[in-house]
């Protein structure tokens, strides 16, 4: 039993009009899902694909805690340098943190002239703690990020802190990173190097700063696990049901465009985090699949219009949560006025839930596709639950449109021509 449910109703034709899949799409999509989850099961039996271990892993789980300990009793502030999987990760799991909580975890991910001078500004260096995460080891713009902040302490005579303060996350082998960490004396955690970026946040990657953050680390995985147990068990599972879907809706239907859209403020950065696991993972050989980030109720407010009225090319993946009855509530003798009568009395938690539910009717009765993803709460198991779903179902994607989930060869690109650029100019 996972901590997720899934239901793809609203995605078939009969139920929402042409713009729907066929059943038979549908079962055609579920035989090319099969091989996936085949893929899957068969590294897992073989131990080929880290992530696939990464659930039922505790071993190290001690060690980051008492990582996470040191770090949170000598900091009122963490930042965290990084990009992509190497920071998305961990501003998901810490977005489930509670609002003040000490010390602060921060993302300097985005390398912005203006941002980074300003973070070094207001900087007390005695006590901010800094997590360097690099996959290669050699990623330019966390470098870059490195490189300024090691010259902040020299400059302020502290070279002596910068092994207490600064940690870094690096695969094993020669690196800039490693090469750095070893002349500053910076410690240095082993990121797998079979272990995508992408792919890693249920890893030291995003789990140190969840621990930080004083999240249940533990139950982040147990969310997880549960979910790849039922891919590994089972020929109806989630995330092959999910991946069949979406096939068949881009194969029948044309549908393109994915919208992942949860309705609880604390579970917005997963869309985000979504967003880079699919263009990365599935956009190459003239295929792919554009993800959209949304947030209900507030993109009701900004996206719903296209959702509605917009071209037919999107398929919408609305989350909840149980939150009926919770928050505060709306009281009755404020709420006279005939325009607010209807939520006297209620609670925001009931406001927010009819939202949800009115946004999947109204986009089942405009014929769109749409998929409802619950979670009990927006909780450490629950978010576990969600990363897994959608990292098993991706690779399954891959297979049904016949890509590698695990390259990106465009990105690297970039890359060098980056270093060109300032190399020649």
């Amino acid at each position: 039993m996972t901590d997720l449910h899934q239901s793809l109703d609203a995605c078939f034709d009969a139920a929402i009009g042409p713009h729907g899949m066929s059943r038979q799409a549908f079962e055609t999509a579920r035989g090319k899902a099969a091989k996936g989850v085949a893929r899957i099961r068969k590294a897992y039996k073989d131990s080929s694909l880290p992530l696939l271990r990464l659930p039922e892993e505790t071993a190290d789980l001690l060690s980051l805690a008492d990582i996470a300990g040191l770090m949170s009793r000598q900091s009122r502030r963490v930042v965290v340098m990084g990009i992509g999987g190497s920071s998305l990760g961990g501003q998901t799991l810490t977005s489930l943190a509670r609002p003040r909580a000490t010390p602060t975890v921060e993302f300097a991910d985005n390398l912005d002239p203006q941002a980074l001078t300003e973070l070094l500004a207001d900087l007390d260096f005695l006590s901010t703690s800094f997590i360097v995460v690099s996959k290669s080891g050699g990623t330019p713009e966390t470098l870059a990020q490195l490189l300024v902040l090691l010259d902040a302490y020299r400059q302020r005579g502290l070279e002596d802190e910068v092994g207490a303060r600064v940690i870094a996350i690096a695969q094993p082998g020669a690196s800039p990173l490693r090469d750095l960490a070893k002349h500053w004396s910076i410690p240095v955690l082993d990121h797998d190097p079979d272990l995508g970026g992408r792919y890693s946040v249920l890893s030291c990657v995003g789990l140190l700063p969840a621990a930080i953050a004083g999240l249940d680390i533990e139950a982040i995985r147990a969310g997880a696990a549960g979910v790849l147990r039922d891919v590994l068990q089972s020929d109806v599972s989630g995330p092959a049901e999910g991946a069949a879907a979406i096939g068949a809706l881009a194969e029948e239907r044309g549908v393109s465009t994915l919208v992942l859209m949860p309705y609880a403020g604390r579970l917005e950065r997963v869309s985000h985090w979504y967003r880079q696991l699919l263009s990365e993972s599935i956009g190459k050989d003239g295929k792919g699949l554009t993800p959209l980030a949304a947030l209900g109720p507030v993109d009701q407010h900004s996206m719903l219009q296209l959702l509605l009225d917009g071209p037919d090319d999107k398929m919408v993946t609305v989350v909840t949560a149980d939150i009926k009855g919770t928050g505060p509530v709306v009281p009755a003798d404020l709420a006279q006025d005939k325009a607010l009568s209807f939520m006297a009395g209620r609670s925001i938690g009931d406001v927010v839930d009819a939202q949800a539910r009115a946004t999947m009717d109204a986009l089942k009765q405009k014929g769109h596709p749409v998929r409802h993803l619950q979670v009990k709460r927006a909780d450490e198991r629950a978010v576990g639950a969600l990363l897994m779903h959608f990292m098993l179902e991706t690779i399954i994607i891959g297979d049904i449109l016949d890509v590698d989930p695990f390259d990106q060869p465009a990105v690297e690109l970039g890359k060098v021509l980056t270093r060109e650029y300032l190399q020649s100019t």
